[in-house]
């Protein structure tokens, strides 16, 4: 296996996508880091999600061992991750986050997958007074009704993502809706605003189905079955993982998706369209991430790192993961401390040059304006991919400012 800190793609990376951090005015050009490291607690779902939450830590370690390479942070300090699995679960993430804290002496915490997990977690961040960056999860409510001065978020929310989708749709005749997403906070939040941003999109439109599987329990005939009974012109979706796979299973054999327009979160994410295969449907509009049609050279760089260490293409997790550890780098670098409160007027409205573009963390609600590829589900031999497929900024899709302000607790 290649080192990424001995090849001269490594040196390409460095020049480009740590670029910003090469020339933040406290990174030592030296042959390495070689001071007290600043050690950064990440916890995620290995176990329950190791599809996504993998992939995201071998591109942490990545990035982590380019920026510890070039220097390390804040005058020559080795960023450390130190990695735990959260268990999935609200009670587990907790204990885990405060051993970290505790045990582990961390400066801060970074990560989890689920929206529920992540929400006990910021709850414990805000207690605590420790700053902590959220990655995955995806509820608004992170952010925005459930927000505290210590919880930042990296990747788009619910919100965000959604209105993309429903912005691709506006001016479609497709009428009548159906919708089919988890029943945890997530699936929730993602079927509200489906809801409140439909109209305005296609005016007359209307919900004539709703399903709600319990998370990882989907019973695809019975939900497939409704959702056709109902007689929907398009489907709006946000299932993801093993029942993904069950419902675009069922579906294929039932007819569900036939002659009608499919809109799917996540859909287009390597981790979740690999498992389709040659069942991938054709022509959803989804998010996702098209790893091999992305032409920015920083990016393409990154790419060729990622798949000469770990010998595999990475994944959206894959991704969100390099770009976390950049912001995070970033953001040290500007504070030139671990004091909590440092940290955290370091982040508020920091911009940061990463694989994915530019993306500012917005002071207002702490959100991060990472955005995602827009496009359509097609089949590649026997394999899934996206066509047609552009990027998304997410700081066109943020919650507007004055929604934020009454949302959030004063």
């Amino acid at each position: 296996m290649t080192s990424f800190a001995s090849t001269p793609l490594s040196r390409r990376v460095l020049a480009g996508g740590l670029g910003a951090l090469a020339m933040a005015p406290h990174i030592v050009r030296a042959q390495g880091a070689t001071g007290a490291p600043v050690r950064i607690g990440e916890l995620n779902s290995y176990s329950n999600m190791a599809a996504f939450a993998v992939p995201y830590r071998n591109a942490m370690q990545l990035a982590e061992a380019a920026i510890n390479a070039a220097g390390g942070v804040m005058g020559g300090r080795r960023l450390e991750f130190v990695f735990r699995d959260d268990g999935g679960t609200p009670g587990s993430a907790v204990r885990v986050a405060d051993e970290l804290l505790t045990r582990e002496n961390v400066s801060f915490l970074v990560g989890t997958f689920l929206s529920n997990v992540g929400l006990a977690v910021a709850d414990l961040a805000n207690q605590r007074k420790k700053l902590f960056v959220a990655t995955e999860p995806l509820t608004d409510a992170i952010t925005m009704g459930q927000g505290n001065p210590y919880t930042f978020r990296v990747r788009p929310s619910t919100y965000m993502q959604t209105k993309m989708l429903v912005d691709a749709v506006r001016g479609r005749p497709q009428k009548r809706w159906a919708i089919v997403c988890p029943n945890y906070e997530y699936g929730q939040s993602a079927a509200a605003n489906f809801k409140r941003l439909l109209p305005a999109a296609i005016p007359g439109a209307e919900i004539v189905a709703e399903q709600y599987p319990a998370l990882g329990r989907v019973d695809a005939g019975a939900t497939v079955g409704a959702l056709a009974q109902s007689r929907p012109d398009a489907i709006f979706n946000s299932l993801f993982g093993p029942d993904l796979t069950a419902f675009v299973r069922e579906g294929n054999t039932r007819g569900l998706f036939e002659r009608r327009l499919v809109v799917s979160l996540l859909t287009g994410e390597p981790e979740y369209m690999i498992p389709l295969g040659d069942e991938t449907p054709e022509g959803w509009i989804v998010t996702g991430y098209p790893w091999d049609q992305v032409e920015n050279p920083v990016h393409r760089a990154y790419v060729e790192a990622y798949r000469a260490r770990f010998n595999d293409t990475p994944r959206k997790g894959s991704l969100l993961g390099y770009v976390t550890v950049q912001v995070i780098a970033n953001m040290l670098n500007r504070a030139n401390s671990t004091e909590t409160d440092a940290m955290i007027a370091a982040l508020k409205d920091l911009r940061t040059d990463t694989v994915a573009g530019p993306v500012t963390m917005r002071g207002l609600d702490h959100q991060g304006t990472l955005g995602t590829w827009v496009g359509e589900t097609t089949l590649r031999g026997r394999a899934g991919a996206m066509r047609n497929a552009h990027y998304e900024d997410g700081a066109n899709h943020l919650f507007p400012e004055a929604e934020v302000r009454a949302a959030r607790p004063s």
